[in-house]
């Protein structure tokens, strides 16, 4: 991460792309393939909590199979995913939620989301504890030397 002095306007941090803040992932018992997989890694890199359900635990890899002669196509499971301590981590039995919380479809009928809404609260309490960095800028160079004499 660095900082860039702008001649107009406010500093800004690099890269503008990341996400400099706390983090939450929504899961839910619909997400398989990536959506196993993606949870997975954000735990691994200790990126934050996930809330909602256990994804449904179906981690495995499909593609590069040839196109078939009437241009149909087939696809079955090609590879899959383990942990580096030898275990299927997330094939089978998906990813549990650090918060459960169940997608009550009366609350959705009313216009609630809860998965998200309780998210929204965990990020809020995770900016409060862990606010953003704030940066000063230094001082300009003073690229002139005075003159001899």
């Amino acid at each position: 991460m660095s900082r860039i002095a702008s001649r107009q306007g406010e500093d800004v941090t690099e890269p503008v792309e990341a996400i400099y803040g706390p983090k939450v992932m929504i899961i839910n018992q619909f997400a398989g393939s990536g959506g196993d997989a993606m949870p997975w890694y954000f735990r691994k890199a200790h990126l934050g909590p996930l809330v909602g359900e256990r994804t449904w635990g179906g981690l495995v890899g499909i593609g590069g199979y040839p196109q078939l002669m009437d241009g149909g196509r087939i696809t079955a499971p090609r590879w899959a995913i383990y942990g580096l301590n030898g275990h299927w981590e997330v094939e089978n039995h998906g990813v549990a939620p650090d918060i459960e919380v169940w997608q009550d479809p009366k609350l959705v009928r009313q216009g609630h989301d809860p998965q998200l809404e309780r998210a929204v609260q965990v990020v809020l309490r995770l900016l409060e504890e862990h606010p953003l960095r704030t940066f000063v800028r230094p001082p300009y160079p003073v690229y002139s030397h005075p003159l001899p004499g």
